[in-house]
C-alpha cells in the first residue's frame, strides 16, 4: 500500500486544479512567497529577509517531503529537493540580485562619475 500524506494530497490537488506542473507550482510558490513577505515586513526586494523568507519555506516543503520520502519509498530522494530549492529559489534570487545591483548602479551615477 502507498502512502500518501496530507502534503502530498494537497499538492497533487493544487498541480490538478492548476494545470501546472509540480515545477512551474514551485516558481509561483517562490515569487508569491517573495512578494508576499516584503509586504508583510515593508521591506524591499533588495532585502535579504523576503529572500530568507522563501528560502525558509521552500526547506520546510522539502523537510515535509523528505518525511514522506522515509516512508514510502523508504529514503530520501535529496536531488529531487535540491532541484525543488532551486526551482523555488531562482527568480527570487534574480530579482533581489537584480534590486541590489540597480541600487549600486543608482548610488554610483549620484556621485558625479
Amino acid at each position: 500500500m502507498e502512502h500518501s500524506s496530507t502534503i502530498q494530497t494537497i499538492k497533487l490537488f493544487l498541480v490538478s486544479l492548476t494545470g501546472l506542473s509540480k515545477d512551474a507550482l514551485h516558481v509561483h510558490v517562490g515569487l508569491g512567497t517573495l512578494f508576499g513577505s516584503a509586504m508583510f515586513f515593508r521591506r524591499e526586494l533588495r532585502s535579504l529577509l523576503p529572500w530568507l523568507t522563501v528560502l525558509l519555506a521552500a526547506v520546510c516543503g522539502e523537510m515535509l517531503d523528505m518525511y514522506d520520502d522515509l516512508i514510502s519509498p523508504g529514503y530520501w530522494q535529496w536531488r529531487l529537493s535540491v532541484h525543488d530549492i532551486a526551482n523555488t529559489l531562482f527568480w527570487p534570487t534574480i530579482l533581489m540580485l537584480l534590486a541590489r545591483f540597480r541600487f549600486l548602479a543608482r548610488e554610483t551615477r549620484g556621485r558625479g562619475a
